[in-house]
């Protein structure tokens, strides 16, 4: 099966933000890791133009045209909804987005969201950075529902690291069996070992942190 040249072109543009990283590092669930991606790093505009048009094409890619509206949890999830709602409307598919408040605002027009008004029958796409153990996701279903009766799209992340959660699965097959909708990311950790130019240590690293925390 031929790789979509988009995965590799994303692999080399987390490598030249420095958002992609190989060595030794901790992950906040404590586990020791030797690789790192930290996408708080994305810091430009061109930068984040380039990643809205992964997103895209990762979502026409494996999605198709089956959502009418982008949704970004707050804080990350804004830019990054923004982002490819804006590289899907340059590629012929112009849809809906929108995002939440981490506080409601009690002037104004009020309430928790901003953006699009969310209806009933609207397919939510939500676009996450990267879903460890999927809080973000269960915090903004609640949401969602709360707006109006939508149905769930999907979930598309940057990466998945394939790692076994809280109940021994990857955190994006256990919100796809959850909640009833397809989940994927731009690539996983096994595009990364072979788009990645790495070395034999690397790779021993990174098969031996698999073999021992990987789903």
């Amino acid at each position: 099966m031929t790789t979509p040249s988009y995965k590799q072109a994303f692999v080399d543009f987390m490598l030249e933000a420095d958002v992609l990283r190989f060595g030794s590092f901790v992950t906040k669930s404590g586990r020791e890791t030797p690789y790192f991606i930290n996408t708080g790093l994305y810091r430009t505009g061109s930068q984040i133009k380039r990643l809205g048009g992964f997103y895209a094409d990762a979502i026409l890619d494996r999605l198709g045209t089956g959502f009418d509206v982008l949704f970004g949890p707050a804080y990350k999830g804004i830019p990054l909804a923004v982002a490819t709602a804006s590289a899907l409307a340059e590629r012929g598919h112009d849809v809906a987005y929108c995002f939440n408040r981490k506080e409601a605002k009690d002037h104004g027009e009020g309430g928790t969201m901003i953006g699009h008004h969310l209806g009933a029958g609207d397919r939510v796409l939500i676009v996450e950075d990267i879903t460890t153990a999927g809080t973000a996701v269960r915090e903004s279903v609640p949401l969602l529902r709360a707006q109006a009766d939508v149905t769930l799209a999907g979930l598309v992340v940057s990466v998945n690291r394939c790692e076994r959660g809280v109940d021994q699965r990857p955190a994006l097959e256990a919100l796809a069996d959850e909640f009833s909708m397809p989940t994927f990311a731009i690539v996983d950790v096994h595009d990364i070992m072979s788009l990645a130019d790495l070395d034999e240590a690397q790779l021993r690293s990174m098969r031996d942190y698999l073999e021992r925390y990987g789903a």
